[in-house]
């Protein structure tokens, strides 16, 4: 019985961990690199028959270079409106429309740009990491209150607090490999 209580918590705490890493490495995607990536404009509202809608469900994308994305509408009447979406976005790029796509050219980033969007990236990671953190202390205050209520041993609760910390260690691991491709990405000339 103790080790299937261990067990949903320690389980648990994987499942939140891995949202946890797979949340920064998502928020990473949304940073641009002055290579063309559909993640950057895909979550964008678009009005759409009174309705705010993410970009990604009204038109399909393709990079056919580095630096250029294209935006398809699904139905062309809405071009003029994922034009106006993509203006009133932080992208910072002025879209051009031919009156079949939305064309987004990138262009390269500063030394100086490039330096803060690293900071950003960092500044990401960090959350990333003590969100992660935050699931232990949570998982850690969950095992040692199943000890005082004498459902799981002293010896069980340190087994499970070092199979946590592993848990944990391994979540912000694969948060720095993240960190580091997204600097190395970022800072590529």
């Amino acid at each position: 019985m103790a080790d299937s209580i261990v067990d949903v918590v320690l389980e648990e705490s994987r499942d939140k961990m891995g949202k946890a890493t797979r949340h920064t490495q998502d928020s990473f995607a949304g940073v641009r690199s002055g290579r063309a990536t559909p993640a950057l404009v895909e979550k964008i509202p678009v009005e759409y028959f009174g309705s705010a809608v993410p970009l990604r469900q009204l038109a399909a994308f393709s990079v056919p270079e580095a630096r250029l994305l294209v935006v398809t509408p699904y139905d062309k009447s809405a071009i003029a409106a994922i034009e106006k979406a993509l203006m009133a976005s932080d992208l910072g790029i002025m879209p051009s429309n031919d009156g079949q796509v939305v064309r987004l050219a990138f262009p390269t980033l500063s030394a100086e740009r490039r330096q803060e969007l690293v900071r950003v990236v960092r500044n990401k990671a960090e959350e990333g990491r003590v969100s992660v953190r935050n699931i232990r202390r949570a998982a850690r205050h969950d095992l040692e209150e199943l000890e005082k209520e004498g459902e799981i041993s002293e010896g069980e609760l340190d087994r499970a607090e070092k199979q946590l910390e592993k848990l944990t260690h391994e979540s912000i691991e694969e948060i720095d490999r993240h960190l580091a491709h997204k600097e190395q990405e970022l800072l590529e000339a």
